[in-house]
């Protein structure tokens, strides 16, 4: 029956499957309108898409505009957006490459070391950078000269005010690639340079008779500020000679105190106080003038033997080098030292002087002298050139002159490093640390 069935309905399939034919190719027809519509569709969105692309949305702001806020900081671009296409009857989208980032240029070779950026320096710029010379403190004219024309690291300024108020002490600091140490002498008392600034102040022995510490630190911090606006940033105090020595003599009333611990209290309380404010102190003068035989401002002086001064004049610098470190540096006197000093060589010019600092007292930082211009234990028995060469050649860091004939100086110094009587290593150390007290980097320093 089944069969039959079939036979009967043959002429009814033909006709069912001409139908699903027709019903199909339709079913193509629509198919395709409804893809050109959606290309259609496509297109007009894409078209929109561009004239809104006119004004940068803020997420495609971030990424087109260059991070780079530094050298450091590459420049990187929006990714490209992905492209649709129509092609015939199906869409196809084309994702492009990843962005890639900008090379950035290369880095400036490093700077191995202090020491190997100063070794570029010429050797003139140096050798300059180790002398401190007084200027006349009337007005700008010659400390200009000294920083523009021989490159000087240090200035020496006592006396009248000129020069404090000119405003010329901090543009010459400013621009000094190699920076510029200001100093005065400002113990109070009979030692006094910005008296006419801020008022007279006592003498560090009535200090410490009428004063506490605390009260020491304030006072050297309203000191301090006062110098620190007029340009100044080294101060050669405080005096830690240990002395009893009448008032008028030549420590005198400059010490704290016979009492070691008096003069570590009083001295290091006013060092304090500098430091708060950013001006350098110098603990002078070792290794200690206040058991010295005379003043040395006026001939030879001799002191103790070392094994005395041990006793008593060099306790001071047992409790505060440890303490201040290298945040200060260190005068030495010109003083014969029995035990210590070579024959006819004063502490300023000794070599043993500048290791005893170094090696037993530990001392990393700069070692300066006193004036070697106008003292007569120096000019007694050295010229001012021969003096400074000879303190260079021991190890001080810094010559002080308060008048020199600069380039002799420097012609000098020049032909010592030639001839070999000063180590040009000695002097690249030296550089380093006066540039380290002024908190200099040497590897930035652009000359």
């Amino acid at each position: 029956m089944r069969r039959d069935r079939l036979r009967d309905r043959s002429p009814g399939k033909g006709i069912g499957l001409a139908a699903a034919v027709t019903v199909l190719a339709a079913a193509v027809l629509v198919a395709g309108v409804l893809v050109v519509l959606r290309g259609d569709d496509d297109d007009r969105e894409m078209e929109t898409a561009g004239a809104r692309s006119t004004t940068t949305p803020p997420a495609a702001a971030a990424l087109t505009t260059s991070t780079s806020t530094s050298d450091t900081q590459p420049a990187t671009t929006a990714p490209p957006l992905p492209t649709t296409t129509t092609t015939g009857a199906a869409p196809t989208t084309t994702i492009p490459p990843a962005p890639t980032t900008a090379p950035s240029a290369p880095a400036p070779p490093p700077c191995a070391s202090a020491l190997d950026a100063i070794a570029q320096w010429p050797l003139r710029r140096r050798l300059a950078a180790l002398v401190m010379v007084g200027v006349d403190p009337s007005g700008s004219g010659e400390a200009r000269q000294v920083v523009d024309e021989h490159h000087v690291g240090g200035l020496f300024v006592r006396g009248a005010t000129g020069l404090y108020t000119s405003g010329a002490l901090q543009d010459l600091r400013a621009e000094s690639p190699t920076g510029l140490m200001v100093s005065v002498d400002e113990e109070g008392g009979r030692v006094q340079s910005i008296e006419d600034l801020d008022g007279d102040v006592p003498s560090a022995r009535d200090m410490a008779a009428t004063m506490t510490p605390a009260e020491v630190t304030e006072l050297a911090r309203r000191r301090a500020r006062v110098m620190a606006e007029h340009g100044i940033t080294v101060d050669l105090a405080p005096v830690v000679d240990v002395s009893d020595q009448p008032d008028r003599t030549v420590i005198g009333d400059r010490s704290w105190s016979d009492d070691p611990q008096t003069v570590v209290a009083y001295a290091g309380a006013y060092a304090d106080g500098l430091r708060l404010e950013g001006i350098t102190p110098v603990l002078k003068h070792f290794p200690g003038h206040g058991s010295g035989s005379g003043d040395s401002h006026q001939g030879v002086t001799t002191t103790p033997s070392l094994d005395a001064l041990r006793q008593r004049d060099l306790l001071p610098y047992d409790d505060l080098l440890p303490r201040l470190g290298t945040t200060t540096g260190v005068m030495l006197g010109h003083l014969d030292v029995p035990g210590l000093t070579e024959d006819g060589t004063p502490t300023s010019l000794s070599p043993a002087t500048v290791r005893l600092l170094r090696e037993e007292y530990g001392f990393g930082g700069v070692i300066m002298t006193d004036d070697l211009a106008a003292m007569g234990a120096i000019t007694a028995r050295f010229g001012v050139v021969e003096a400074a060469v000879r303190a260079l050649d021991a190890g001080v860091d810094m010559v002080v002159l308060i008048d020199v004939d600069l380039d002799a100086l420097l012609d000098e110094m020049e032909a010592a490093v030639g001839d070999g009587r000063l180590d040009s290593s000695a002097i690249d150390a030296s550089v380093a640390r006066t540039l380290a007290l002024k908190g200099i980097d040497a590897c930035t320093v652009r000359l």
